[in-house]
């Protein structure tokens, strides 16, 4: 199968276990075959997506549990949080790979790496969940990041400016703070959920930085000036206001430039 169709099968599957292997796997066979520039598509293509299980209930970000790091409940509640932003993040990979047309051979190759290792983040989260007693949909979850994917769903470079450099940047700049309230805890359970944070937070520089490099690549192939190009963007689908605390440091190793650290600072 190519491997664009591949993505998009993954792409399609409900199970979470079943789609992280076919990730898994149509991202090792990237590097077997060429990836053409023309299109893959057909129609119907849109049917079946994302696939997701029947669990968790999908609810309003208002209305998810309390997710208290100093109650074992509370604990997992977090934990399947970020699991659930994890299998999203497999979706919006996916999706990103297959979705468009007339890109180089390289960000294919980008989205489908970037969609193992975040297949490999739900995995470890997953895992520690169920030493917890819960698994993966015995919380509720919301849909804020798939919403931008479907916002952005027939514009690439609205897709690069709003869900891996605005929405999944958020994430340099929580997971220090989630850290910081488990260490205070100081559980066998928190400290463990702290060193699958650091290697989340470690591959999520890189996920930015691909979604940085591919939106100032396609602000030059169209002729936009990246900064003012991407308030344009920002204003016209709605995307949720950026709120400070901002890792200034880590968005800096993601590809973020220093005027647009300077505005994150003075906003």
């Amino acid at each position: 199968m190519h491997p664009r169709l591949g993505a998009l099968a993954a792409l399609r599957l409900t199970d979470p276990d079943r789609k992280v292997l076919a990730t898994r796997a149509v991202a090792a066979g990237m590097g077997e075959q060429p990836v053409p520039l023309d299109t893959v598509r057909a129609p119907g293509d849109e049917a079946g997506v994302p696939g997701r299980p029947e669990r968790p209930l999908r609810v309003a970000a208002t209305a998810v549990e309390k997710r208290s790091p100093f109650t074992t409940e509370g604990r997992a509640a977090l934990i399947h949080s970020i699991c659930h932003i994890e299998f999203n993040a497999i979706n919006l990979a996916l999706d990103a790979a297959w979705r468009f047309d007339g890109m180089p051979e390289a960000y294919y190759r980008d989205w489908l790496r970037v969609a193992d290792e975040e297949a490999q983040h739900f995995t470890l989260l997953h895992a520690h969940l169920q030493t917890m007693g819960w698994r993966y949909g015995d919380f509720t979850g919301h849909d804020g990041l798939w919403a931008m994917c479907e916002k952005t769903k027939d514009d690439v470079l609205a897709r690069m400016a709003l869900v891996p450099r605005t929405l999944e940047a958020r994430g340099l700049d929580a997971t220090p703070l989630i850290q910081a309230r488990l260490r205070r805890v100081d559980t066998p359970d928190a400290l463990a959920a702290c060193a699958i944070l650091d290697i989340i937070l470690r591959d999520e520089v890189g996920h930015v930085a691909i979604g940085n490099r591919w939106y100032r690549w396609l602000c030059e192939r169209e002729g936009h000036d990246p900064i003012t190009h991407y308030r344009v963007l920002y204003r016209r689908h709605e995307a949720p206001r950026l709120r400070a605390p901002f890792n200034l440091e880590a968005r800096a190793r993601a590809g973020f430039t220093d005027e647009e650290l300077r505005a994150l600072a003075d906003s």
